[in-house]
């Protein structure tokens, strides 16, 4: 029967939860307590009223439910109040004197529950009711979990490092005040799975006793890792190891032992697990986070009456900054337990999802200076196209592309047309023009940033959306990185991208999220925006701004610089951007528009992804995805590539698909969303006849039932296979520019931002010529100069890193660079980089130069001058041993016989060696190469 009551429809899902859960839901007048261990009676009157549900757990009396209907889910809290009044009231025929324990309140969508012997009770979303054998466990036990874990013993710290000790005592702390979730974020190789096995120990031993713990990873390697050290783990107050106390078990099947106190397992075999479904191993082999193609519509986690929502107390997850989000942030939100999270590098989403309850911190951060921002330099690039624009002549094929469904066609050419550049990327777009700037820019960056492995974080200033496509899907190819490298961001609700027949292309992301990401992870090491302006959004990392539009407004200008002014010290910035040499000391804006000197005033095609790797697209399908862009475009390539093939590698695909020919398998992908075939299986889904509308959802669930089908015959030894011939036939096609570079060079008002850096610098330096003793003897006895050792410049280097991280020398070197036109090597590190700045400012080197340079001239001449003289020449093996002290004074400015005895002379035979090759001389040597190698 159709209940129209909105309350009576909550109250037959809320039974329908309760049945799966293993209740027996029965009328307050027909009450069979022999029919299970759990009996929620209906109705039951108390002396307040009847209340919805009363819970009997072996016919004791144990707990309530109130239901409200659907609606009340934004408002559910408010009826506690209600609920606990039944709790407290005393029951028909029970004569209860203690108030029942258990409270739910439930809408049949949503339910809370509160658990009335916790020390603060407090309501908690559960995915389900608890089960009748979890409530009888509970109530015979003398105090909660919560109540437990008020009593942990105090600390051992025997063999713990201080960063594990905090971490440990912290997140002890946040679960006795009954936070939820906790992050401990500490530093690759500090111990984090020490310390999580330590807390586990903890957690299972009396007085905690807590029931089971679940240790979540997203890869096969890591879980295998994560088992050795559960079975190393010696606690430091018991002579048994770890898996001698507690059972321990890897998960490799849909199995989980009963007796289990520790789970390990892949995110992705629990989610298929709570799923009911098999895995295929190699799944389990890649971060789910770098899996491009999924199931757009997440497909959802389901009661489990084997692993219920209560199986596990803790879930302690590692790496948790990766695979916790999107398809699989179900499954952590399946279970009623307490989350822990371990990672080394968290975002703004893991701090979000955390609830940003940090309990460890290993990487503390310097405080930034209050108010203190950073200068910025300006490299220009200007190419042909960008200054005059172009023309587009008559005949010719030209390409025509709707602005926001990306659809494209190919028509003739009329008639000549010119374009100015102004026209560029919003009617008129010349990808070569965009291919040309983002080239010389990536070709520029080794001098822009000297030093630098890895692309400084970059905001790319974009004219519109499709500007700002174009110029996404172009950077990525010609750093040729992934989508993870360069992405947009923005302020606007993300809404999904659709293509002309209103289907979905891309599903929408939460602009926070991608910002997040920009501001703390590595990736992406560029964005691009249209919109990302105001203040409020800053990125303490940007170091670099890219301008592609130009702006009118001065006050927008400079809102938009604002992006980059903000300082960052060393620590913070390598998290980021881990080749960094010292704190942000400046930021550079590249203007490839002229931004800095224009005034200023107050059907689709078969494949739709194809910048998605094939593997991806053939895994997403194994694990359902079944929409049409990701099938259609699997098949095309299976397609492309069985044209490609030759009997011997068609025979070996039959023989990793069970015999099924791939041509069959194309054919069979290309059925499953065929519109006919989808439309008739959604009718036999709902019983309808033929020419009935079945519904939208039926039809998506026909479509999954249909390519599900299909998928079976993936596996991961077909999908190796398929991608190993793949890379065998697949061309790089490189097409020519057409645009070409007029200017591409540090603007004229960079020579005097260099000039004052050089004179701050300078100033250094001078006013600490009598407190250092390496820069007293420069300034004050330059002669004695072969006197100063490695620790004086390395003592040096750190006091300027502390007192002045702007003169980093690598970016003071970059300025005497610019000053002086040097065009030659850079430093070898800022160690000899400060050594070439000091010699230039004392006046030693008229011209800025690498020490290295330096030491090999006039390791040259001293050899030239030697061999001239009356005395015998060096032999060869002479001249080997030199060439060693001449390098070993590039790097670490002198040499003495202590050093002989250290790499690299020690492979060589050290001082002995030495003393053999040159007798008496060998002292006389050093002294005149330290004397002459620093001249």
């Amino acid at each position: 029967m159709v209940n129209q009551n909105p309350e009576q429809k909550a109250r037959d899902e809320i039974d329908q939860l309760l049945a799966i859960a293993g209740w027996a839901v029965q009328d307050k007048k027909k009450i069979d307590f022999s029919a299970s261990l759990g009996v929620a009676v209906r109705e039951y009157q108390t002396d307040v009223g009847p209340a919805d549900y009363v819970l009997f757990v072996d016919k004791q009396a144990v707990g309530v439910i109130e239901a409200k209907p659907e609606s009340w889910g934004e408002k559910i809290t408010i009826v506690e109040d209600q609920s606990q009044g039944y709790a407290n009231a005393t029951l028909k025929w029970v004569n209860n004197s203690q108030p029942l324990r258990f409270v739910y309140e439930s809408t049949g969508v949503i339910t809370r529950f509160t658990d009335g012997n916790d020390p603060h009770p407090r309501s908690r979303e559960v995915f389900n009711f608890h089960r009748p054998e979890t409530l009888a466990k509970w109530v015979h036990e003398p105090k909660s979990l919560r109540a437990r874990l008020q009593d942990f013993p105090p600390l051992n710290t025997t063999g713990l490092r201080d960063c594990q000790i905090t971490a440990i005592t912290n997140l002890e702390e946040s679960l006795k005040q009954d936070k939820p979730r906790a992050l401990v974020q500490m530093a690759t190789g500090s111990g984090k799975t020490f310390t999580a096995i330590t807390s586990s120990y903890r957690l299972l031993r009396e007085p905690v006793s807590a029931n089971r713990i679940l240790f979540l990873v997203d890869t096969k390697n890591l879980g295998e890792q994560a088992e050795q050290e559960f079975m190393s783990f010696l606690p430091n107050d018991d002579n048994r190891k770890f898996t001698e106390l507690y059972t321990v078990q890897r998960l490799k099947n849909q199995f989980v032992a009963k007796d289990a106190q520790v789970c390990i397992s892949t995110i992705q075999r629990m989610y298929s697990i709570l799923r009911g479904e098999p895995l295929d191993e190699s799944f389990e082999e890649h971060n789910p986070a770098e899996q491009f193609t999924r199931p757009k519509e997440p497909l959802p986690v389901v009661y489990n009456d084997k692993i219920p929502p209560e199986f596990f107390d803790v879930i302690i997850i590692d790496e948790c900054h990766r695979s916790i989000y999107n398809l699989w942030r179900q499954v952590l939100e399946y279970f009623d337990a307490y989350l822990v999270g371990l990672t080394a590098t968290p975002d703004n989403r893991t701090f979000g999802f955390f609830r940003k309850n940090v309990v460890s911190e290993y990487d503390h951060e310097k405080a930034v200076a209050d108010g203190v921002n950073v200068g910025n330099e300006v490299y220009v690039i200007e190419t042909e196209k960008t200054r005059k624009g172009g023309e587009i002549t008559a005949k010719q094929q030209v390409e025509r592309r709707e602005r926001s469904t990306r659809r494209k066609r190919w028509e003739t050419q009329d008639e000549d047309e010119t374009y100015t550049a102004k026209q560029l990327d919003r009617n008129i777009v010349n990808p070569d023009q965009i291919r040309t700037v983002l080239r010389a820019f990536r070709d520029a960056l080794p001098s822009i940033f000297p030093g630098r492995e890895e692309v400084p974080k970059t905001l790319i200033f974009a004219k519109t959306d499709s500007h700002a496509d174009d110029i996404i899907q172009t950077v990525r190819e010609e750093f040729g990185e992934s989508n993870q490298f360069c992405r947009k961001v923005t302020y606007r609700v993300a809404n999904d991208k659709l293509d002309a027949d209103g289907k979905v292309i891309e599903k929408g992301e939460d602009p926070k999220s991608v910002l997040a990401q920009f501001r703390n992870d590595y990736y992406p090491r560029i964005a691009v925006t249209v919109d990302m302006i105001a203040t409020g959004t800053d990125v303490k990392a940007l170091e670099c701004l890219l301008f592609m539009r130009d702006v009118k407004s001065k006050n927008y200008f400079e809102q938009m610089k604002g992006r980059g002014t903000r300082t960052l010290d060393k620590d913070s910035l390598k998290k980021v951007t881990p080749s960094a040499q010292g704190a942000k000391t400046h930021y550079v804006i590249v203007d490839a528009i002229g931004v800095t000197k224009s005034l200023k005033t107050a059907s689709q095609p078969l494949i739709t992804k194809p910048s998605v790797p094939m593997k991806d697209l053939a895994m997403g399908v194994m694990m359902g995805a079944s929409d049409t862009d990701t099938v259609s475009s699997l098949a095309g390539r299976l397609a492309r590539l069985d044209k490609q093939l030759d009997d011997k590698e068609r025979a070996r695909i039959v023989g990793k698909a069970g015999g099924i020919p791939l041509l069959t398998i194309v054919g069979e992908l290309f059925n499953a969303i065929d519109g006919d075939r989808v439309e008739q299986k959604a009718l036999e889904i709902v019983s309808q006849p033929a020419g009935t509308d079945p519904g939208e959802s039926a039809r998506d669930q026909a479509q999954k039932e249909l390519v599900s089908q299909v998928a079976n015959v993936f596996n991961g030894d077909l999908i190796d296979l398929i991608d190993s011939i793949r890379r065998d036939k697949e061309q790089t096609i490189v097409h020519d520019d057409l645009d070409n570079i007029i200017t591409a060079e540090w603007a004229g008002e960079t020579t005097d931002n260099a000039k004052a850096l050089v004179e701050e610098f300078a100033d250094y330096l001078q006013g600490h010529a009598d407190n250092i003793d390496a820069l007293s003897i420069y300034f004050h006895t330059p002669a004695r100069r072969s006197e100063v050792t490695y620790p004086q410049i390395k003592a040096l280097l750190e006091q300027l890193r502390q007192e002045r991280p702007k003169l980093a020398p690598l970016r003071v070197w970059q300025a005497y660079a610019h000053l002086d036109n040097y065009k030659g090597e850079n430093p070898l590190s800022e160690l000899t980089a400060l050594v070439a700045l000091i010699r230039r400012v004392c006046g030693i080197d008229p011209g800025i130069r690498t020490f290295g340079s330096t030491v090999r001239k006039n390791f040259q001449d001293w050899i030239m001058k030697y061999h001239a003289g009356g005395s015998d020449k060096f032999n060869e093996q002479q001249m080997a041993w030199l060439h060693l002290i001449r390098d070993h004074v590039a790097s670490s400015f002198h040499v003495d016989r202590d050093d002989l005895d250290m790499a690299p002379f020690d492979a060589q035979g050290g001082l002995g060696r030495m003393y053999q090759l040159f007798g008496a001389q060998m002292d006389w040597v050093m002294d005149e190469l330290n004397q002459e190698l620093v001249a």
